[in-house]
């Protein structure tokens, strides 16, 4: 179950958004029955680069053993 406060990982590409699939996010907000979850993805400094509603297809929890990857983040076109 994902609650709110969890680490999660994207299962997709996000390109619109500058995300890829992996990148972690917090989620901040559940929606009814857990459909659905507002998560926010930032650089390590704090900024935000994304806040999206996913469904819970699109994410799924950090597992214990996983490694974690720096990128730089993609520049969107504004």
């Amino acid at each position: 179950m994902i609650r709110e406060l969890d680490t999660v990982v994207i299962t997709r590409d996000f390109s619109e958004h500058g995300l890829k699939q992996g990148d972690i996010g917090a989620v901040v907000h559940t929606y009814e029955n857990g459909a659905s979850f507002e998560v926010e993805f930032i650089t390590i400094d704090g900024n935000t680069v994304a806040l999206l509603t996913l469904n819970r297809e699109d994410i799924r929890p950090i597992k214990g053993r996983e490694v974690l990857h720096v990128r730089e983040p993609v520049q969107i076109a504004v």
